[in-house]
């Protein structure tokens, strides 16, 4: 997803242009760490975090240079000799005895330690709950999940509504032919001969409607602005949609 610096919308991975406010969008690299799309100017990866900005400016260590110690005998140095004892020489202890005296205390001399009596602990006086009354407790209603209204195109050269069938994820526009079948066909409507067999594509996505060209040879214009190819529009109540050049064949998105 491609979020446009302007309005903040997401956009489908590939976009050029923001499809709700037409900014350009900036242009994307993969994550060094887990191959994910992120922007040039991005400082975090969004899929796994990792840090883009030390990546790229991050010193590289060298090992430190090897120090080559010269030998004792080269110096002009003795060599040093280490006795290490061997296991069975003999250990020499101290046979001195030290004698410590110990002497019994004075009994006159001991702290005098007081009898207390420790009270028994009292039980204490019983209590008994009282009933806690029960309550009633009304169910919420159930909630029904409210369908999407149904949107419509009016046709201005003929002021001809056309219902956007609310049951498909993806609604075809454009003329009969062999390979997708158009859910709505301008054949017609006059001038039809600038609309492609197979033109533009109405999707329905979370309750909005975007419009996108599927390689139209006269192009989609959106209130009089051509939309590239591989971009979307969210179309919003009375956007103005023209199939070809000329606005010949247009609809109003209602």
């Amino acid at each position: 997803m491609v979020v446009c610096p302007n309005c903040k919308h997401g956009n489908p991975e590939g976009a050029t242009n923001c499809e709700a406010c037409y900014t350009a969008l900036p242009a994307t690299k993969a994550c060094p760490t887990c191959g994910a799309s992120v922007q040039i100017d991005a400082t975090f990866c969004g899929q796994c975090g990792h840090d883009l900005k030390s990546a790229s400016n991050s010193p590289i260590l060298l090992p430190p240079p090897a120090i080559s110690i010269p030998a004792a005998a080269s110096l002009g140095l003795p060599p040093t000799v280490l006795t290490i004892p061997e296991a069975d020489d003999p250990v020499v202890v101290s046979e001195e005895v030290v004698t410590v005296a110990v002497t019994e205390p004075d009994p006159a001399t001991l702290p005098i330690v007081a009898e207390v009596e420790v009270p028994l602990p009292v039980e204490p006086f019983p209590v008994t709950a009282l009933p806690v009354p029960e309550v009633e407790v009304a169910s919420a209603p159930v909630s029904t999940r409210l369908q999407v209204a149904a949107r419509q195109l009016l046709h201005l050269q003929t002021n001809t509504s056309l219902e956007i069938p609310p049951h498909l994820p993806v609604v075809h526009l454009g003329k009969p032919n062999d390979q997708i079948p158009p859910d709505i066909d301008v054949s017609g409507f006059p001038c039809a001969e600038v609309v492609s067999r197979i033109h533009a594509n109405i999707r329905l996505e979370e309750e909005s409607y975007y419009i996108e060209d599927v390689g139209s040879a006269n192009g989609t214009y959106i209130n009089h602005n051509i939309l590239p190819k591989g971009n979307r529009h969210l179309l919003r109540s009375g956007d103005r949609i023209g199939l070809g050049k000329g606005d010949l064949v247009t609809f109003i998105f209602q």
